[in-house]
């Protein structure tokens, strides 16, 4: 038996290491099928998919379809409709060229089961119907999209089933696909390798090139990729009335990430976000750390990490890895977010958005270390209990084994 991974792009983000994980679970199962991924491009993705030893190939996707996305379209008016109107125009040769270079890898491959990690690849492994049962792991609210849900909709005949990555996520998908059946699997997180370790602030301050930070300095961060509604801009807000408020006390701030994605417009410039830090004052407090491959040692060296999406997140894969690490965790609690923490015995909340909400949480955090020991601690046994990638995998197999009639 041979089961493919579809993934439209060659970064690893959140979505990217949850099929990372998986794969590697998959792979160390008893009579695991031969595992295969097709990316739509090469990067770090495809470079530790070969490394687990699946076999990888990239079938890079065009430019215009790569760039092509409707999430802006939220609320937009007639002229952002428009104009995306005439980018999938030009997008539409290069995806019937990419669509029959996908069929022929499918027929190649031969896969007894597809498995699609991203929009883009749940369309387009519709449009190949290659025979193999289509399962769709969704990673996103559907509804929120305004062209993808209904296409996505109308595709949903090829899909054996889905995958939703919360219960948020998976009532949401249930509303937009009909018939096709939705199970709510939460992602899961290497318990290894996001583990209790040590603290290396100055190693925050070399990587965001800021001075050593002085003695019992505490350390705050959010890591998030750059798209606009991951909440940077309430973070430096909730950051500068912090230091107003607490300015007896030494803090320092830290944005870690990237605008990684490829959509344009999507995603804050690191210079947006430092022009944002330089009018709230907050030059010298805030230090901007570049996407991390290995995020482990960013968690462990932050006494607080904060998620401050400004919409409902799907999951959240910063805030499991984070609490993994024993850290003391604030999360904007929101769908999929909301169902991962129990506020004020592993984790706190605040509403999204909420300037005033996060700095409440965040001055607890600053004036009470034993209170962010308390949560690190329950924010591990957390994890332990409900989120590790082996009870992922598993739950995943399940699925497999319902779509292909028993047959794994």
């Amino acid at each position: 038996m041979r089961w493919l991974f579809l993934s439209p792009v060659g970064v690893v983000g959140g979505a990217e290491r949850t099929l990372l994980d998986l794969l590697d679970c998959l792979r160390r199962a008893p009579e695991t099928p031969q595992l295969g991924l097709l990316a739509g491009a090469e990067g770090p993705l495809t470079e530790q998919a070969r490394a687990l030893g699946v076999e990888t190939r990239a079938l890079p996707l065009p430019s215009e379809l790569a760039s092509l996305g409707d999430s802006q379209l939220r609320g937009a008016g007639v002229g952002h409709f428009l104009r995306f109107g005439t980018s999938l125009a030009r997008a539409t040769p290069a995806a019937a060229g990419h669509l029959r270079a996908l069929q022929r890898a499918l027929r190649d491959f031969r896969p007894d089961l597809v498995h699609s990690n991203g929009l883009k690849t749940h369309l387009l492994a519709a449009l190949c119907a290659p025979g193999a049962p289509v399962v769709w792991h969704l990673h996103d609210f559907l509804g929120e999209r305004p062209l993808v849900r209904r296409a996505l909709r109308v595709a949903g005949v090829r899909a054996a089933a889905a995958i939703a990555n919360s219960a948020a996520v998976a009532e949401d998908a249930r509303r937009v696909l009909g018939r096709v059946p939705v199970y709510p699997v939460h992602n899961g997180v290497d318990t290894e390798r996001f583990s209790p370790g040590p603290a290396d602030g100055a190693r925050l301050d070399a990587l965001a090139g800021l001075p050593p930070a002085p003695e019992g300095t505490v350390r705050l961060g959010l890591v998030a990729t750059y798209a606009r509604w991951k909440g940077q801009e309430v973070f430096l807000q909730a950051a500068a009335r912090l230091r107003e408020r607490l300015s007896s006390h030494a803090v320092r701030f830290y944005v870690v990430g990237s605008p990684v994605y490829r959509t344009p417009g999507s995603q804050y410039s690191e210079e947006e976000l430092r022009a944002s830090a330089h009018a709230l004052g907050l030059e010298g407090h805030v230090g901007f750390i570049p996407f991390q491959a290995e995020p482990s040692g960013i968690y462990r060296a932050l006494d607080g990490v904060v998620h401050a999406s400004t919409r409902p997140e799907p999951f959240g894969m910063t805030i499991v890895e984070a609490m993994a690490c024993a850290r003391a965790v604030v999360v904007s609690a929101a769908g999929g977010a909301a169902e991962l923490l129990r506020s004020g015995q592993d984790a706190l909340a605040f509403s999204p958005g909420d300037v005033q909400g996060l700095t409440e949480a965040l001055a607890r955090l600053v004036r009470e270390p034993e209170l962010r020991a308390r949560l690190g601690e329950e924010a591990r046994h957390s994890v332990l209990a409900r989120f590790t990638r082996e009870r992922y995998a598993a739950q995943v197999r399940d699925v497999y084994t319902r779509v292909l009639g028993g047959r794994t």
